[in-house]
């Protein structure tokens, strides 16, 4: 099974080691997971508490307040990459998904204001 290990604002796989988390799940190919409607509702069903979580959906789901709350300062390059293509894909494609996960993480819409200019120069409308 194909594995999500990125996804939503910061939203960044991890099990802290130190001040970073882990890189193990780093080289999953984040654009199959994308197109893939199967593979996109399991990782969304993990995240909502809907459904089993893959070993990296736990690491995700774990991790994506935390990465959110510190602006994903423990991500890797590869990580912060990511986390924008699924940003981006979710708001332009999906924004009915986004919007759930964002009630779920963030639902006062905090991180999101926070981090809409910062989004924006990265060419990511809100």
């Amino acid at each position: 099974m194909h594995k999500f290990s990125v996804f939503i604002v910061a939203c960044l796989i991890a099990f802290a080691i130190g001040e970073k988390y882990t890189t193990k799940y780093d080289n999953i190919d984040i654009d199959e997971i994308l197109k893939s409607e199967r593979l996109l509702k399991n990782y969304v069903d993990c995240l909502m508490d809907r459904g089993n979580c893959t070993p990296d959906g736990k690491e995700l789901k774990d991790k994506l307040a935390d990465a959110m709350k510190s602006e994903c300062s423990k991500c890797s390059d590869k990580q912060r990459e990511g986390s924008k293509k699924v940003l981006q894909f979710l708001l332009k494609n999906k924004r009915a998904t986004f919007d759930e996960i964002e009630s779920k993480y963030d639902p006062d819409g905090l991180y999101l204001k926070k981090y809409k200019d910062k989004l924006a120069e990265e060419g990511i409308v809100v």
